[in-house]
């Protein structure tokens, strides 16, 4: 009896390892996570609940926010991630931009958005 749960059981279980080097693993980190981890301590501290409750858009660079990118960013768009509830009295919410490529931080700043 006990035989006759063992093969399919191991069975199953080569299967299941087989399959899991079939399909590569790729561990990449989410835009938020890109643009938290590109932030000061400081910076951090701000987020007052996770990197998830943020704002993700793919937004023009424009004259509003050139000046928060990289001088050498030549591209047309970016990805802007704007952390919510991070507004203080002396500075505008806390805003980082990511490279199309969604890996690379260009920029970082307060907006008055």
């Amino acid at each position: 009896m006990k035989r006759l749960e063992f093969v399919p059981m191991t069975i199953l279980l080569f299967i299941t390892l087989m399959g899991c080097n079939l399909v590569p693993s790729e561990n990449k980190l989410s835009i938020e996570m890109i643009a938290f981890n590109s932030l000061t301590d400081e910076e951090q501290d701000l987020v007052p609940v996770s990197p998830k409750d943020s704002i993700v858009e793919k937004i023009s660079v424009n004259n509003e926010n050139k000046s928060l990118i990289d001088k050498g960013y030549d591209k047309d768009q970016v990805y802007s991630v704007t952390f919510n509830n991070t507004q203080t009295d002396s500075s505008g919410t806390l805003i980082v931009f990511v490279d199309l490529d969604k890996k690379t931080v260009v920029g970082k700043g307060f907006t008055s958005k």
